[in-house]
């Protein structure tokens, strides 16, 4: 009983209630089915009990998601009325796989890994194509039990059965000893299910896997060598992501970032390069540049970028080296102009000088003068001379 409360199922009977099905027998089903849901653990988030009945036709007597208590289910399989003519097996099993086998029937979702298990209880032989329905419902995950009684034709047991045949296809003589196949249902249920019972050494994932299991792991993690322990997938390996510049792995996921100065597109891989320049995103003093996702910083002309790459200082336009004047440079903010030393004049070109002349006219009297005194240097000159010469 306490293995059993560890062990959820989706779990359909599908029952032959032919005429070659007597009443009396009919009675010894219901019983076989109800002392089946007692050896269950029952419930919304374990074990779920569905019912078909079937001959020429079939009828869904309860699915998946109508009874979630014992009482009830036992409750409708005591009302279950015998159909009578024929033995349409195969369309039973196809009408569970399209009617009942559905979430909106109440099976659970696959991400659940609930094991979906029928049941079919017959007497006969089908009266239609059963291989193939068999073999779709079990590639579509549906493990089918057959079990035979009297008159059953064993062949087509084992044709709709699962492997291995000889856990999934059971035999009795008549309806009055199929409750003993209870035990062994019992058994196959509860304690072969080792991953329901909580006893295996998966880390992550535990699947069944007929009498035995095997480990998986989640999403974004991969199975170790040592086929039991998990370890994330480095989802920024090379290869393994599409992101245009940076891939950030984060426990068993991954998401895109970009580098300084880029920003992340809409599709959340690619990136595009910001507008550094823009207002409020750079701190230049006059001009940014922008340089592919960075930038630097100018200045106007007649201004200096200074040791802080940020700021700027007007140029002294008359320092050394930075003007043409030949004397005098006469620095205005921006601007300069040349000027001349005392005695000198600008010239026509405003950068070189010349000496001024301060008058073109001379006196008769300062001619005179000047005469007088170029006498008297000859005079003094021919005296000197004559007294070397004594």
């Amino acid at each position: 009983d306490i293995a059993c409360k560890n062990q959820p199922l989706d779990l359909v009977f599908i029952v032959d209630s032919s005429r070659s099905v007597r009443p009396e027998e009919f009675e010894k089903v219901k019983v076989f089915l109800s002392e089946m849901i007692d050896t269950l653990d029952v419930g919304e988030r374990t074990t779920r009990v569905a019912v078909m009945n079937y001959a020429s036709t079939v009828k869904v007597e309860f699915p998946l998601r109508t009874y979630f208590d014992k009482a009830s289910l036992k409750e409708a399989v005591s009302r279950i009325e015998p159909l009578s003519a024929g033995t349409m097996t195969g369309l039973a099993i196809q009408t569970a796989v399209d009617e009942v086998f559905t979430e909106e029937m109440g099976t659970r979702p696959a991400t659940f890994s609930i094991p979906k298990v029928v049941i079919v209880v017959t007497d006969g032989r089908p009266q239609d194509q059963v291989q193939d329905v068999a073999a779709s419902a079990r590639t579509a995950g549906i493990e089918i039990y057959a079990v035979g009684v009297g008159r059953a034709d064993m062949q087509s047991l084992r044709v709709m059965a699962s492997e291995p045949l000889d856990e999934h296809v059971f035999y009795v003589e008549t309806y009055g000893v199929i409750e003993k196949l209870t035990s062994k249902f019992r058994e196959t249920f509860c304690a072969v299910n080792v991953c329901a019972l909580g006893t295996h050494d998966c880390e992550q994932v535990c699947v069944r896997n007929g009498r035995s299991y095997l480990c998986d792991c989640y999403q974004g993690y991969t199975l170790n060598p040592d086929k039991r322990t998990c370890s994330a997938v480095d989802l920024c390996a090379p290869g393994r992501h599409e992101c245009d510049q940076i891939c950030v792995s984060n426990n068993g996921s991954s998401v895109c970032d970009c580098y300084e100065g880029y920003t992340l597109n809409p599709d959340k891989k690619t990136c595009s390069a910001m507008d550094m320049c823009a207002p409020g995103k750079h701190d230049c003093a006059q001009v940014c540049l922008s340089n592919d996702g960075s930038y630097n910083c100018d200045c106007y002309e007649g201004y200096t970028l200074n040791p802080d790459k940020k700021t700027c200082s007007a140029v002294d336009m008359c320092a050394s080296g930075r003007h043409d004047c030949e004397q005098v440079c006469v620095s205005d903010d921006l601007f300069y102009s040349c000027d001349c030393y005392q005695g000198y004049t600008l010239n026509p070109d405003k950068k070189t000088c010349s000496r001024a002349i301060t008058s073109s006219l001379v006196t008769a009297e300062e001619s005179c003068k000047c005469e007088a005194i170029a006498a008297l240097q000859d005079s003094v000159t021919s005296h000197l001379e004559a007294l070397s010469t004594k």
